[in-house]
């Protein structure tokens, strides 16, 4: 536990650390005792929810790596986002399932270059939900690698989350397993596999972002590899 809370922290939560930090301060000095204890715990909370750990991400050409952490929820076939422009014929998709606990970095799946960033507000429901992909409000990104395949993965908000952040820009290079946004506070991601991909999870299965191998692209080429984290 020690370990989650000496690791950097992402910029964009330093804000809601001091936000708790100065209430917490605030609680002390008037000897509230009632709200002091439930600040500290939320100042606490928030350094573990803005954690933003290193991690070992695979450079083998031709996998996918998990663009996030959590658990995956589901895999289906299911026709992607519109604004991906992957066409409408239903692909295998993966969804991601991040609590409030889990590491709320978000991470691309392989390199390449930015496609397409397509933002869609929608509402709120409990990203559990199947209908979440649709519905929920959302942030699509398609990837070109270099043989001209093209990725595409969804930030999706959860009734917890009420922002999505997006670092990525359309015709930006980015490596495997570069960090490309988060979402604030709860939350779920969708990978879409491209047509021949071999899927190395399953559902139930602990995701770690940036380093859990989650498909291979070329498997009869490449041989026979089971799911690894590195």
């Amino acid at each position: 536990m020690l370990a989650n809370f000496l690791v950097p922290i992402l910029d964009d939560g330093w804000r809601f650390i001091a936000i708790f930090a100065g209430a917490t301060f605030l609680a002390a000095l008037t000897g509230a005792a009632w709200l002091f204890w439930p600040l500290f715990v939320l100042t606490l909370w928030s350094i573990y929810f803005f954690r933003d750990p290193p991690r070992g991400v695979p450079q083998e050409d031709g996998l996918l790596i998990a663009p996030a952490d959590g658990l995956v929820q589901m895999v289906t076939e299911a026709v992607p986002p519109a604004e991906l422009g992957l066409g409408d014929r239903p692909l295998t998709r993966v969804s991601i399932f991040l609590s409030v606990f889990d590491v709320h970095i978000n991470r691309t799946p392989c390199a390449g270059t930015i496609d397409v960033v397509a933002y869609r507000p929608g509402k709120f429901l409990s990203a559990n939900a199947d209908k979440a992909s649709e519905e929920n409000e959302r942030m699509a990104i398609a990837l070109r690698r270099t043989d001209g395949r093209v990725i595409g993965f969804v930030q999706i908000a959860g009734w917890v989350a009420r922002r999505i952040v997006c670092y990525v820009k359309p015709s930006q290079a980015v490596g495997a397993g570069e960090r490309f946004g988060h979402i604030r506070f709860g939350s779920r991601t969708d990978l879409y596999l491209p047509e021949g991909a071999r899927l190395l999870v399953a559902a139930g299965q602990r995701m770690i972002g940036g380093e859990t191998v989650m498909a291979e692209l070329d498997p009869v080429a490449q041989g026979p590899r089971a799911a690894v984290e590195f």
